[in-house]
């Protein structure tokens, strides 16, 4: 039987009871159809898994009593951030949640050049609740027990304003020029890694990137789409430098 691992937004402790947060309750009673007595996980990003029991069901609410805690080691050596492109649609979804099963400590939505999607304050704020969410639900599937930072959708002129010289190697992916991953050293700080949006990155974005002191970085001799080339640079990056 799998282990159930549920995300819960507060903190735990043992001996603790506490009701589940009514999504998770909802997949727990109905679709689950767990019953009390039944045992699940519970994390709240503290870098713990929370051993819980279930003890009572309801319709809308389900109750469960922490026993016991266990620290989770199994976050990467490499410290990374994806400033991604804002990508449309699902596309965006699917690079935080396969981000975040690759180990990055942060993903910083871009608006970039050639950014396509637009984001007022309403659906600005909608959006990184439901990135938060997919996050969130990506680490329930992939065990991690720390949640990586979502930060608020920023134009990219702004984010290289507020970087701290802290010496994280800082990577642009340009598939035109650039080091081969393997080339790469990288120190204690880790990586900022940049992916453009659906049309790639702009010559005023290349421009503003290397002033911040960004190099190049390329995967090989195809051009590769955007909800695909940051992830096959987080796990070559990974592979040669983190995990592997």
């Amino acid at each position: 039987m799998r282990t159930i691992r549920i995300h819960v937004d507060q903190p735990l402790a043992v001996s603790a009871e506490l009701n589940l947060p009514a999504q998770a309750a909802e997949h727990v009673a109905r679709v689950l159809r767990m019953s009390p007595g039944d045992p699940l996980v519970l994390f709240s990003g503290d870098g713990y898994d929370y051993a819980a029991v279930i003890l009572a069901l309801g319709k809308r609410e389900v109750t469960v009593r922490i026993e016991s805690r266990q620290a989770v080691r199994n976050e990467s050596p490499l410290a990374l951030t994806l400033a991604q492109g804002v990508a449309r649609g699902e596309k965006m979804d699917l690079i935080v949640q396969k981000a975040t099963e690759l180990g990055v400590v942060r993903v910083v939505p871009l608006l970039t050049e050639r950014s396509e999607v637009k984001l007022d304050a309403a659906r600005a704020e909608k959006r990184l609740a439901h990135w938060r969410a997919v996050a969130a639900s990506a680490c329930e599937q992939s065990g991690r027990a720390r949640l990586p930072e979502i930060v608020p959708a920023l134009p990219l002129a702004a984010w290289l304003g507020g970087l701290a010289d802290d010496g994280a190697l800082r990577l642009a992916l340009l598939p035109e020029a650039g080091r081969a991953a393997r080339e790469l050293e990288f120190m204690s700080a880790g990586g900022l890694l940049v992916v453009g949006p659906e049309g790639g990155l702009g010559e005023r974005d290349v421009d503003a990137l290397t002033a911040a002191g960004f190099e190049g970085l390329r995967l090989g001799p195809r051009i590769l789409r955007t909800e695909t080339a940051g992830l096959a640079a987080l796990a070559a990056l990974q592979a040669l430098h983190g995990d592997g």
